[in-house]
């Protein structure tokens, strides 16, 4: 029999792999998780809503389907999260925001219809920043706190999930990245996030901050639990023109090489592009990780990352406009509902038509550039911010100096690249440091391996939060 004792830090492939033989029951699972958010997330804050009523009837259902014989797959039977911005039939999904807090959809959308159809159970909706935007603080209850150490900012706006997926809260989350909304907490958090190709999972049922950057995303404790889901949630939907009608491959399969996933995987590094300005403990563990990656088969090419600033910029310049355009008619009948959402709507509605042409443009120019790159190179890794760690009390500061800050995140939403954030090591106050790796698109499946390659070779993904 499996060893329950730390069942809440369990991989979700163990989990899987216990539901499916039945030495793990979907109700005990379901039960033990909603007890230990009861326990644990008073603290931390991570939930907006717990549905853990409908999570143990989806639970039953789960495992009748398997003593029966119907196993639908690894996520069958097994609990895990969604951010409050994905619409799900009869619950209210407020988009961290009080201009929605009355929303009720009457469909759920296809990532969490495929979610269902997968047999997992969903335990509740995290909480996020208003509007899906990492600069602005949730405005119901207490921020989300960090689980390593309390004071500092747990990123955003996927704030939740990650907070959620690290203390144990839940074997998996979804998140969503614009502009660093999936890597920021995963970063910060210690966990594997993964940001697809743009197109590659449907938005249709998603509360939209910019249509043209959005992405949709697994949140996991390892690469293999993120390819679990990522199983599930990819691939072309009717409902969603943008989404790509691409083969999707077997993703969790694909990691069966494990550590020979990294052979001769060619890693473009552009040391000024790291270290331009960036934290020496950041900088520190990306040279370790390397090193690793070098001791395990990859080969380590000099390169030159495209310019990044005036991207950086432009993708603000895109976000707040297409911000601007999907509150509109809802921002004119109830401005009083908006918080600090408000001042990026008033910015996206001000600027001019050359503006906002010219940052098309500049996403087109960086998209070429970075894809003739990946010509030569199969990854390029960064970190995902230029400093460890931040206090809620220095956010502002942080957020006002956005060419800095975004030049690690924004760039690759504009590309419409997958990239997969992981975690490299621990700074000297215990905060998790964290890297991505960035790659062409469709290419989920190399990028995955690598994480994968790297984690069997590490044990950082192992690290856990110490909770009461």
């Amino acid at each position: 029999m499996l060893d329950t004792s730390s069942l809440p830090y369990m991989a979700l492939t163990d989990v899987a792999a216990g539901v499916k033989t039945g030495e793990l029951s979907p109700v005990v699972l379901t039960e033990a998780m909603l007890a230990r958010i009861a326990a644990v997330d008073a603290e931390l804050h991570s939930y907006i809503a717990v549905t853990g009523e409908s999570a143990l009837a989806q639970a039953r259902q789960a495992e009748a389907e398997i003593r029966s014989g119907r196993y639908r797959g690894p996520l069958h039977g097994v609990p895990i999260a969604i951010k409050d911005l994905f619409f799900t039939a009869g619950t209210p999904a407020t988009f961290g925001s009080a201009a929605y807090k009355d929303f009720v959809s009457d469909y759920s959308a296809t990532v969490v219809d495929r979610l269902v159809a997968a047999g997992a159970v969903i335990l509740g909706r995290l909480a996020l920043h208003e509007g899906a935007l990492a600069e602005h603080h949730p405005m119901f209850g207490p921020p989300p706190r960090h689980p390593y150490v309390a004071g500092f900012w747990p990123g955003g706006s996927s704030s939740g999930s990650g907070v959620a997926t690290a203390a144990g809260l839940c074997f998996a989350a979804l998140g969503s990245d614009t502009g660093g909304s999936i890597r920021f907490p995963s970063a910060i958090n210690g966990v594997t996030g993964l940001k697809p190709t743009w197109g590659r999972v449907s938005r249709y049922g998603v509360f939209t901050l910019a249509d043209t950057l959005d992405s949709v995303g697994p949140m996991a404790r390892s690469a293999a639990d993120a390819a679990a889901v990522f199983d599930v949630i990819a691939g072309h939907d009717d409902n969603d023109p943008t989404s790509l009608r691409a083969p999707v491959p077997n993703y969790l399969a694909a990691l069966e090489s494990g550590i020979l996933g990294a052979r001769d995987l060619r890693i473009g590094v552009d040391w000024a592009y790291i270290e331009e300005g960036t934290d020496p403990e950041i900088i520190t563990s990306i040279r370790d990780a390397l090193d690793v990656f070098k001791t395990i088969g990859a080969k380590l090419v000099e390169i030159k990352v495209p310019p990044t600033h005036a991207v950086t910029r432009s993708q603000f310049i895109i976000m707040e406009t297409e911000c601007a355009r999907y509150h509109e008619a809802h921002y004119r009948t109830n401005p009083e509902g908006f918080g600090r959402l408000r001042e990026t709507i008033e910015r996206g509605f001000k600027y001019s038509s050359t503006e906002i042409a010219a940052a098309y443009i500049e996403k087109d120019r960086f998209k070429g550039a970075l894809l003739e790159l990946f010509e030569h190179v199969d990854v390029v890794p960064a970190p995902i911010m230029p400093w460890v760690g931040a206090r809620y009390d220095q956010l502002d500061e942080i957020f006002a100096t956005i060419a800095s800050f975004g030049r690690y995140s924004g760039p690759y939403n504009m590309a419409g690249v997958p990239t997969i954030t992981f975690p490299t090591g621990s700074n000297v106050i215990g905060l998790p440091l964290g890297m991505q790796l960035i790659g062409p698109h469709l290419s989920e499946a190399k990028l995955l391996k690598a994480a994968h390659a790297f984690q069997q070779a590490t044990p950082w993904h192992l690290r856990r939060p110490t909770l009461s």
